[in-house]
């Protein structure tokens, strides 16, 4: 037990001596790091915009027919649409002149009503985040709380219902869970509206059942994460020198547990937003989802690049800042010593 001591204490004057280090020691690790993360993003940026573009030609039909669909086009006139569309040069020409629009923020105009895309886009994603939302709050609040509680006390009841969270979400898909709600809730007991905006009455449902199943991933990522970092050596020498039980879970296992599920909720915002597509549709409300499925049904091909690189862009644009928070929790990802 002597040793032990000793080797605590030891361990203890180590990690309390003070460690001087200028703010430029600690900036320049963290600029190469963005500098490197950014040089990623932009093949990246350049690859999705690639697909998205040859969209126009995978799809069947030709665009200058479907955007003369309903009127007697001679093929004099497909001819002179194509030209006017830019479709008779050169596939390479065709991507160099799209990029060029992307850098003005051009995305095209409708095919259905030659309305500017962007500003389509910029009417419907409002509803959209504010969907995702409400769909994050539901999944970090229960799955946040879930989780940290369900780690403190493993085999208690808390533990055993985030087991059943984390069934249930990994079993039911999100829109099944919403017509379920919508039957219960709406038709049975008409406590909640089912359809429509305008109220946050409304917004519950569909919060809920978009954000149910990503609270399960996070309750499930958080539990095993802080009892991986609960049984730590660092962990453990915290509690040898006598500090609080919240002192520790607070400063030394919530921290390092937190920056691990970082990465998952990023991604799960902009899957929310890709999910939202079939929330919106079951509940009647307006948004991206809803202005993408009618963009499919009218084969508005300028639309749909654009709403699938929306998308896109968000989940490189929420992988880039995960990587630099994470740094900034943990100073191992960010080079050098």
């Amino acid at each position: 037990m002597a040793v032990a001591h000793r080797y605590v204490r030891r361990l203890g004057s180590a990690t309390e001596r003070p460690v001087t280090r200028s703010s430029g020691t600690k900036f320049v690790p963290m600029l190469r790091l963005v500098v490197s993360r950014l040089l990623t993003v932009i093949p990246s940026i350049i690859g999705v915009t690639f697909l998205v573009f040859l969209t126009l030609h995978l799809i069947p039909g030709n665009p200058a027919e479907i955007l003369l669909y309903g009127t007697t086009a001679t093929p004099q006139e497909v001819a002179r649409v194509n030209r006017e569309l830019g479709l008779t040069e050169p596939l390479l020409i065709q991507y160099f002149h799209y990029l060029e629009n992307l850098v003005h923020l051009n995305l095209g105009y409708s095919f259905v009503t030659n309305t500017p895309v962007a500003s389509l886009i910029g009417s419907y994603i409002t509803d959209t985040l504010i969907l995702t939302a409400g769909g994050m709050t539901v999944a970090l609040s229960l799955g946040v709380s879930v989780g940290i509680l369900a780690a403190l006390r493993p085999g208690g009841l808390v533990d055993r219902f985030a087991t059943l969270l984390t069934v249930l979400g990994a079993s039911i898909p999100y829109f099944w869970l919403a017509l379920l709600l919508v039957w219960e809730l709406s038709v049975r007991l008409h406590f909640l509206p089912a359809l429509g905006i305008g109220s946050w009455r409304a917004l519950i449902l569909p919060s809920v059942s978009l954000g149910f199943g990503y609270a399960a991933i996070i309750t499930r990522l958080l539990r095993a994460k802080i009892i991986e970092v609960g049984s730590a050596p660092y962990v453990l020498v915290a509690r040898a020198k006598g500090l609080s039980r919240t002192a520790v879970v607070v400063k030394h296992i919530l921290r390092n547990s937190l920056s691990a599920v970082l990465a998952v909720i990023a991604l799960q915002i902009a899957s929310m937003i890709a999910s939202s597509v079939t929330i919106e549709v079951v509940f009647g409300r307006p948004g991206l989802g809803s202005f993408l499925v009618q963009s499919i049904t009218e084969k508005d091909i300028p639309a749909i690049q654009g709403i699938v690189l929306l998308i896109a862009l968000i989940y490189i644009f929420l992988n880039l800042v995960v990587d630099v928070l994470q740094a900034a929790l943990d100073p191992r990802l960010r080079g050098g010593r």
